[in-house]
């Protein structure tokens, strides 16, 4: 088991999806109340256009299956690589995942 002292420890890592795909970097930390809300991450050019082009999305920590040397996401959190384009609604290029099931 993995102890992480500081939070600061896990950004950069690499994110992988439950079924191996590369999905990004840990770009930040979201927190609320002291505990890790989620986790923004730098998307891979591999699933930029599932998220129409945005540049990061913010995965909630439930969505976390495994912290260690690597992150892993659940792929079901995840819009389908193959379902086309997502309207952008914010500006900011991020896509908050957690409405998507």
């Amino acid at each position: 088991m993995l102890r992480i002292k500081n939070v600061s420890e896990v950004i950069g890592k690499n994110v992988y999806t439950s079924d191996g795909d590369f999905f990004g970097q840990i770009d930040e930390v979201n927190l609320a109340e002291n505990k890790i809300d989620g986790w923004r991450i730098k998307v891979g050019s591999s699933f930029m256009g599932v998220f129409g082009g945005a540049r990061g999305v913010i995965v909630p920590h439930n969505f976390v299956k495994a912290i260690g040397d690597i992150f892993i996401v659940n792929k079901t959190s995840l819009p389908d690589k193959g379902g086309g384009e997502m309207a952008m609604n914010s500006p900011s290029d991020l896509v908050d995942v957690s409405g998507m099931d």
